[in-house]
Formats: structure tokens, C-alpha cells, sequence
């Protein structure tokens, strides 16, 4: 795995009702520092890629559908520089991700309906400065190919 990157198995505790999973709170081991919660609806095959923060961890989760997240350790200073990463999440994987900052990442639905993730950046997005910096989601920098993988 690229260091400081971290996965959180989450459980969803089911009856009759139907269920209820945790995704984050504040004495978990992985919980740093609340910013905010949003969703995204992404549609299957779309790529949100590439991209990456310089003073916010990400944490998601995705609660519909299944997603593959790419991640590159483009980081100088990093003992895994240059190392790819690829993380499923969604309802066959319920976890929930830590990409840590100056982290490359990136997603893509699979499967045939649209996914909903959840992330909990540790950072209020500021409109006036974000802090995101991004790349084409085909760029040859990152030694990654978003094809579906047959086989």
C-alpha cells in the first residue's frame, strides 16, 4: 500500500428493517479532524480522475454501487514514491479510504448502475483558493490505465 494510506472495514449491522452501517466517528483510530461530508453521484464508466490536495486528507466511502479508486504516490519525500495503488469500495467492499495529502487519486464507476460516494475531507473547501490541483485523467505522469481489465 502507499504510505498513509489507510482502509477502515465497516460493518453493516442488519435486521428486518434493513441496516445501519457507521462510517466515521470520532474515536475511530482513522478519524482525524472534521471539514465536511459531501456526496457524489457518478455515473458507470465516467472517470473523476486525477487530482490531488496539499492541506486536506480525503475519506471516502461509497454507499451505492461499486467504485475503483486509483491512487499514485507522486510525493518527493514519500518511502513509495512512484507506487500505484487500486482500492474498490461500494457495496460489495464496504470500507472506508484515507487518501493522505499529496496523493494523486481518482475513481471510476463499475458495474452497470451509478454509485453514490460519501467523502469527509478534513478541510472546509474554500471557493476563493481551493485546494485541489489536477491532471487530465489520461495522463502519461501516472503509469495507470482506466480500461476495464478483462480476464
Amino acid at each position: 500500500m502507499i504510505h498513509g494510506v489507510e482502509l477502515k472495514q465497516l460493518k453493516a449491522n442488519a435486521d428486518e428493517r434493513g441496516y445501519l452501517m457507521e462510517i466515521l466517528r470520532e474515536d475511530d483510530d482513522i478519524f482525524e479532524r472534521f471539514g465536511q461530508v459531501y456526496v457524489s453521484l457518478n455515473y458507470p464508466g465516467v472517470v473523476r480522475a486525477w487530482h490531488y490536495h496539499k492541506l486536506q486528507n480525503d475519506f471516502f466511502a461509497v454507499v451505492k454501487g461499486m467504485v475503483k479508486v486509483a491512487l499514485y504516490d507522486a510525493r518527493d519525500d514519500s518511502p513509495t514514491r512512484g507506487v500505484v495503488q487500486e482500492v474498490f469500495l461500494g457495496e460489495r467492499n464496504s470500507q472506508l479510504l484515507r487518501i493522505p495529502v499529496g496523493v494523486l487519486h481518482g475513481y471510476k464507476t463499475v458495474g452497470c448502475e451509478p454509485s453514490l460516494l460519501l467523502n469527509f475531507p478534513t478541510k472546509t473547501y474554500n471557493r476563493n483558493q481551493p485546494d485541489e490541483y489536477r491532471l487530465p485523467w489520461n495522463t502519461a505522469e501516472i503509469p495507470y490505465d482506466w480500461s476495464l481489465k478483462n480476464g
